[in-house]
């Protein structure tokens, strides 16, 4: 489990520019949960991911992961992090060597590595015959995917994606994230997802954390916070599309999915037809 309690951050600190990014934030993050952080540009999520990560060090409160303090080393075996764009992070010259690079550090065996980078690779749905391709002769989506696999071969017991789909095309970012909330949480991976997406986090997320201005706006479940108008528009999100169109329809219901609405709409449609 990881746990944030009280965690403050301030940027800066006894400079004319001193800024406080994150003020007493506090949740915790079950084991096989997928847990979304969502806000506007500058609410603070990248910072939260960074410390959570133990990437920067906290300024007050406290982080624990599996009861461990998020300074100790120990903790960069459980947690790996995607941030936006990971593929400007490629620098080998094959897809295998980029994605054994982490296991290769962490002294892992030739044939426990060869292992590892064979089952990222099917975990992001890259074909085997790639191993040997330079990732800088690959698509887009499949150097992102090469660098995901990268972190997923050092087999995080927690996965923080910042974003993973940005700047992908519509096709490229719905198979992605399939095969990342398919296949990974099936391993039984812990998933933190930052998105600005409301159609993803309504698709994947359990349960969100919504930041405005560095603070906690709302803690809860996709289909809580979809209802909840006034907490979106001081978070500066939209609803999921289909949550619109309910709502233009005047039709005061809930729905996550397409699925979900044509059902709803359907009953509706049934009962005026029963009036008639």
């Amino acid at each position: 489990m990881i746990s944030v309690k009280g965690v403050s951050y301030t940027y800066m600190t006894s400079t004319p520019f001193e800024k406080t990014a994150l003020e007493n934030i506090s949740f915790d993050v079950a084991e096989g949960e997928v847990l979304a952080i969502a806000g506007h540009t500058g609410s603070g999520k990248s910072t939260l991911i960074q410390l959570v990560a133990g990437l920067i060090k906290l300024t007050s409160g406290t982080i624990a992961i599996d009861g461990l303090p998020v300074a100790d080393k120990k903790i960069r075996r459980l947690v790996g992090i995607v941030f936006q764009y990971p593929e400007h992070q490629l620098f080998e010259e094959t897809v295998e060597r980029d994605i054994a690079f982490g296991p290769r550090n962490f002294g892992l065996s030739d044939e426990e590595t060869s292992a590892r980078v064979e089952e990222a690779m099917r975990q992001v749905g890259l074909d085997a015959a790639l191993k040997k391709v330079s990732p800088f002769e690959l698509s887009g989506g499949q150097r992102r995917r090469v660098a995901i696999a990268g972190i997923l071969a050092l087999k995080p017991k927690y996965l923080i994606l910042d974003e993973p789909t940005a700047g992908l095309d519509p096709l490229a970012k719905k198979n992605l994230l399939q095969e990342l909330f398919g296949v990974v949480r099936k391993s039984g991976v812990t998933i933190i997802l930052v998105s600005h997406s409301m159609e993803d986090i309504a698709r994947f997320a359990s349960r969100v954390v919504v930041l405005a201005q560095g603070k906690v706006l709302f803690i809860g479940t996709p289909r809580e916070l979809f209802a909840e108008e006034e907490i979106l528009s001081r978070a500066g999100l939209e609803p999921p599309p289909i949550t619109k169109l309910l709502r233009t329809l005047n039709i005061n219901e809930q729905a996550l999915t397409v699925d979900e609405a044509e059902k709803i709409i359907l009953k509706r449609l049934e009962k005026i037809s029963c009036r008639r």
